[in-house]
């Protein structure tokens, strides 16, 4: 099926084809491979190719449920997608989304998890790391800029974006008290000055500025998307069920005190702890998976930031490398097992981060759309979205940070990095490179720099 160009258009477009669910298990399975670039990126991503090019949704629809997952702990683009998908195609269609997002990802991190804690020092991985990183860091730049010029639609919205930066950047404000604060001048906001915060000509304007949508503005609520409290009560109670019973196996076979009860323990706790996506909960597995159950090393877990980083799928599948490393080295099904132990431990911790996402989405979705035209519950989500877009912005100067003076200010400034992060921008805003051309051709150069030429 051919897919409407990523241009504003001129004159009147029909609204597109429903879309079915195989279609749109294709597109869900061709997102895990190429969700470089963390959840900015990710989500840049599925705006460029779900409300641009394919007019799957509207703007704002689009960014209202962003909104949401902003607000979730968890993965916001993996929950972005499951939401989409549901609203597309049922609990089915949610499932499938949110499942191909993290699956690809899942099997990467187990096969690169295994090479790594196998065969050591592997110069081919680095030199393709080197090549990626400065582009990661131009994409997530990008992102910032794209979500920025739609979100920020007043001057009131650009200062709590440029507030938000500073907050997160200078002050080293939790993400959680920046939401807060973001949703409270939101609240007020928006019946103060509703002007500030969307009003309809601006709504029409968001919606309006690629074509007509299948799910558009004024779409009415799909009868599996209206809020009831039975359809919430059975979401609750199967979600419940899904959590305690293979906790409840592995408690009666192993102990409680084996080290897959507890990874899958320690991690439902993480799973609820990330607000503000991977990097804020990180210190949290950090403490917990190094400190306390010595599960791997620090530089290990270094290792596999740079790995999660540098993958597609969601920054917080850095806990399937965690496991893996945990159960490979301390050989819970026997040192003769010691790859089924990794898998199954990388499994196993990934089935317990991601279960409250689903949970969160296929519960909270109905209560979210009916609440897409009311003002007063879109203007806090707005001035999160603008919030958030200041606490990318900082993302991106972490990472170039880290890219470009990987030994820190002290050491030497990295001009070959540099010079692949600005090609990168060049190819991102100059000539529109898809994501997955730009990581393919920086891996590649980075491996060339590596091997031949530093």
């Amino acid at each position: 099926m051919t897919q409407p160009e990523s241009r504003p258009f001129a004159g009147i477009v029909a609204v597109p084809p429903a879309v079915s669910f195989w279609h749109a298990v294709a597109f869900w399975f061709k997102l895990g491979w190429i969700g470089f670039g963390g959840p900015a990126g990710q989500i840049a991503i599925m705006h460029q190719e779900l409300v641009e090019n394919r007019r799957w949704i509207s703007e704002r629809r689009f960014l209202h449920a962003l909104n949401y997952c902003m607000l979730l702990p968890g993965p916001e683009a993996q929950q972005l997608a499951t939401y989409i998908g549901w609203l597309l195609h049922r609990v089915p269609g949610g499932i499938a989304a949110g499942v191909l997002f993290v699956l690809p990802s899942l099997l990467i991190l187990i096969a690169l998890s295994w090479v790594y804690i196998a065969y050591g020092d592997l110069p081919l991985v680095a030199g393709l790391f080197y090549g990626i990183k400065p582009a990661v860091t131009a994409i997530v730049l990008q992102a910032a800029y794209r979500i920025g010029l739609r979100a920020l639609r007043s001057d009131l919205l650009l200062g709590i974006a440029a507030a938000s930066f500073v907050a997160i950047f200078a002050l080293d404000a939790p993400f959680p008290l920046i939401v807060a604060a973001a949703a409270l001048i939101g609240y007020i906001g928006g019946r103060l000055a509703p002007e500030r915060f969307g009003t309809a000509a601006g709504h029409a304007e968001a919606g309006s500025s690629f074509g007509p949508a299948l799910i558009d503005d004024a779409t009415p609520t799909p009868a599996h998307a209206s809020f009831r409290w039975s359809r919430l009560a059975g979401v609750l109670v199967i979600g419940a069920l899904l959590w305690v019973v293979p906790m409840a196996l592995l408690t009666l076979v192993y102990g409680w005190s084996h080290t897959l009860t507890q990874m899958g323990w320690f991690f439902t706790k993480a799973a609820l702890l990330t607000f503000g996506g991977a990097y804020a909960v990180l210190p949290y597995v950090y403490q917990g998976a190094v400190l306390h159950y010595g599960w791997l090393t620090p530089t290990q877990m270094i290792d596999g930031l740079a790995l999660g980083e540098t993958t597609p799928g969601p920054l917080i599948m850095v806990v399937a490398f965690v496991a893996f490393i945990g159960g490979y080295v301390q050989a819970v099904f026997g040192p003769e097992a010691a790859f089924l132990a990794g898998a199954v431990a990388a499994v196993l911790v990934t089935w317990f981060t991601f279960l409250p996402s689903f949970v969160f989405i296929l519960a909270g979705g109905p209560l979210v759309e009916s609440t897409h035209g009311d003002l007063k519950f879109t203007a806090p989500l707005t001035a999160i979205t603008a919030a958030v877009v200041g606490v990318i912005l900082n993302l991106a100067l972490f990472f170039g940070y880290h890219v470009l003076w990987p030994r820190g200010f002290d050491g030497p400034f990295d001009v070959p990095s540099a010079l692949i992060a600005l090609g990168a921008l060049v190819a991102l805003f100059r000539f529109q490179v898809k994501v997955l051309h730009l990581i393919a051709a920086t891996a590649l150069i980075g491996l060339i720099l590596k091997l031949f030429l530093l």
